[in-house]
This record gives C-alpha cells, sequence and structure tokens, in this order.
C-alpha cells in the first residue's frame, strides 16, 4: 500500500504554482498525494496531476478566535479521515493551525515548511499596519514553538538566515531542521531568453504587496527616468487584499499613467515576460527563496534585489546581481542605472543567473531531497498502536 502524503496550503493557487515539483517527485517515488486547500480555480488542474483534493473553508486573513478553533476542528477532522502516513504543512498559518490539528488527530509524521517568516518576524517599522500586529506576534512565536518542538515533527527552510534566526532563538532544535532551497524549478521550460531589441525594460513579478518594495521600485524608477535614462519599468502581478500592505488596484492605475511604467496585473506564463525584460528585479523586505527571481535566474536575466534574507540565496552581490537595502530608493534607483548602462555588465550577470539555477535548484535535485526527507520520517515514526 503507497504511503500517504497529504499537503495543507492556504490557497489552491499557491500550491500549483510554488507546490507542483517537489509533489510530482512524491508521487513518482510511489507517494499518494492529497492536497487541502481553499479553492479558487485550481481543482481541475491539480485533480489532473493525479492528485485527490478537500476543500477547506478558511482564509488567510480571518484569524479571529472563532474561526481559527474552527480551522483546527476542520483539519482535525480531516487528518482523523485521511489518516495520512506524512502531513506537509506550508506557510506560517497551516504550519500552526495544522500543527496544533496533527497534534490533535495523532498524525505520525509533519513536514513543517516556513516560505519565508513574513509578518511574525519583519520589523513593524519597515510596514504598514505595524503597530495592529505586533500584539499577536508574541503568542503566534509561542505557537510555532511548540507545533515545532513536536515528536515526529521536522521543519524545512529555504535560506541559511531564516535557520540560524529560528535556530538561535529557541523556536527549533537544529537537528530538526533542514534547509531546502525552494521548490525546483524546471530548467527546460524556463531556459535562455535572447535580449529584446530597443531600449531597455526592467519587470518585477510578484504581488503587488509594499513589503515586496514595490512603491520603493515605482519611486526609484521615476527617479531613473529624471536622470534622463530611458527605462521601462513592467509591473506583473496583481493586488492581494488579504495582506496588509497591498497595493490598492487605483494606485495601481495611477502609477501605470506614469512615463515609462506599465501594470499588466496577471499572467500564466512569466517566460514572455523575461523574454521581453533585460532586468529582473525584487526589492522585498524578507523573502523565503523568490520563485519570481529563480524564473528570471533560469530565463539567463541579470538581478537586482534587496540584501535581504532569501534574496541573497539567489541574486548574489556582484556574481549575478547587484543588491541593495530594502526601502531605499536612491540605492535602488542607483542599481538600476548601473545595469541599464551597462551590457557587458548584463551579460555577464545573465550567465551566472542561468548555471546558478542549474548548479541545484532545479526540479530534480530540489525533489530527490524532498523525498528523501519523507521517507526518513516513515522510517522514524512510531509503530501503530493496535
Amino acid at each position: 500500500m503507497r504511503p500517504k502524503l497529504l499537503y495543507l496550503v492556504t490557497e489552491d493557487w499557491y500550491f500549483y504554482s510554488h507546490r507542483l515539483p517537489m509533489a510530482r517527485a512524491a508521487q513518482a517515488a510511489g507517494f499518494d498525494v492529497v492536497v487541502a486547500a481553499r479553492l479558487d480555480g485550481h481543482r481541475q488542474a491539480i485533480e489532473a496531476e493525479g492528485f485527490r483534493v478537500h476543500a477547506l473553508n478558511w482564509r488567510r486573513r480571518r484569524n479571529g478566535l472563532l474561526s481559527t478553533l474552527a480551522a483546527i476542528v476542520e483539519l482535525r477532522a480531516l487528518y482523523r479521515r485521511e489518516r495520512p502516513d506524512v502531513v506537509h504543512h506550508v506557510a506560517i498559518k497551516p504550519v500552526v493551525l495544522g500543527g496544533l490539528a496533527a497534534w490533535l488527530a495523532g498524525v505520525p509524521a509533519v513536514i513543517n515548511a516556513l516560505t519565508g517568516l513574513g509578518f511574525v518576524f519583519i520589523d513593524d517599522t519597515k510596514r504598514s499596519g505595524g503597530l495592529g500586529s505586533r500584539w499577536i506576534k508574541k503568542p503566534v512565536r509561542a505557537l510555532i514553538r511548540f507545533v515545532l518542538g513536536r515528536p515526529g515533527s521536522h521543519l524545512i527552510l529555504q535560506n541559511g538566515d531564516d535557520h540560524a534566526l529560528l535556530v538561535n532563538g529557541g523556536l527549533v532544535a537544529a537537528e530538526n531542521v533542514t534547509v531546502i532551497r525552494g521548490s525546483g524549478i524546471d530548467t527546460n521550460h524556463y531556459s535562455p531568453q535572447p535580449d529584446a531589441p530597443g531600449g531597455i525594460t526592467v519587470a518585477y513579478v510578484g504581488r503587488m504587496l509594499e513589503d515586496k518594495g514595490v512603491p520603493t521600485l515605482v519611486e526609484a524608477h521615476q527617479a531613473v527616468r529624471s536622470q534622463g535614462v530611458d527605462l521601462r519599468l513592467l509591473l506583473v502581478g496583481t493586488p492581494d487584499p488579504e495582506n496588509p500592505t497591498s497595493v490598492t488596484e487605483t494606485t495601481l492605475r495611477s502609477w501605470a499613467t506614469q512615463p515609462g511604467i506599465e501594470w499588466r496585473g496577471a499572467v500564466s506564463d512569466v517566460r514572455p515576460v523575461w523574454a521581453e525584460a533585460h532586468i529582473a528585479v525584487l526589492p522585498s523586505r524578507r523573502e523565503g527563496l523568490p520563485k519570481s527571481l529563480l524564473e528570471a535566474a533560469a530565463c539567463g536575466r541579470p538581478l537586482i534585489a534587496t540584501d535581504v534574507p532569501g534574496c541573497r540565496e539567489i541574486a548574489r552581490a556582484g556574481e549575478n546581481a547587484l543588491l541593495v537595502p530594502p526601502d531605499d530608493p536612491a540605492a535602488l534607483a542607483l542599481a538600476l542605472t548601473t545595469l541599464a548602462t551597462d551590457a557587458p555588465l548584463r551579460a555577464r550577470f545573465a550567465a551566472s543567473s542561468r548555471a546558478l539555477v542549474l548548479s541545484d535548484l532545479g526540479v530534480g535535485p530540489v525533489g530527490q531531497r524532498t523525498v528523501d526527507l519523507y521517507r526518513r520520517m516513515l522510517e522514524k515514526r512510531p509503530s501503530p498502536k493496535p
């Protein structure tokens, strides 16, 4: 009988966008894969992969006590009904609520994946809505410590900075943590793109959030153009109303009226974006390992990113990227100008980006490391009670 692996994520689109490669690797290794998430249009696509899907009633921003308890009860019932051999929780809400439900349901092996430490660890002075979120940080950290410390639990992180922060902060023991950089990227699907002719274009791909540095990017871009550099900016992605730092659609439409800025909204395939853009940029405040930069690097694009955890894993200063401090439009403007006006530097960074992705970030190496961890967790689980 095949071992059952259940993924718990907040939204079905996130699973399909970010977790599909490792789920495919698990399925190929003999696991029966089940996905539990709030459904918003991707059920058929996930089921077409051969995975069973369970719809959840939660939302990311529904954090009241009653809704939290209802979510734990719902997950506990799901785990008792499905009786998974391994559950894989992805992101803070699934880790905390899923971890409590797994404890109550007696799930023998739990993988907790924190894909970036988010609002619990980002400095409140650097984000909108910070004062309203401070009160929740201590109890959330206490719950994280509890679920990460349970027997049969193991943590996956995407970068060494998060590893050091959580281990040194006493939230998890070092022997219960594995760093796996990303979810794996298909380096055949995302292949090097020739430079587009014409003027230089820089692209940001992702959710339109203040925490991703989008307002800082717009300010920096306008500063570059004011210096006479004809740089075009593509903003590709949508607002995220459930995130407190989401940029409004009204603001995005206003930015798109400024010289050299185009807002495209969501796209189903980013490869044409990287075929059109010469430079990829992500001025985020903190990441796990940013998928947008991985895809851009796989397509052979030079990078500009902030010198923060997560970004540093794929954007290497002087190797394939220019790094700048977060929330610093002047430094970002200088980096944009430097790459926009230096074609040999762009070409050198582009080649290094592709080589870095090929080193160990492809679907093969990442999928194998993840499956190996699932198997180790199966071997360590306690024998079932009679």
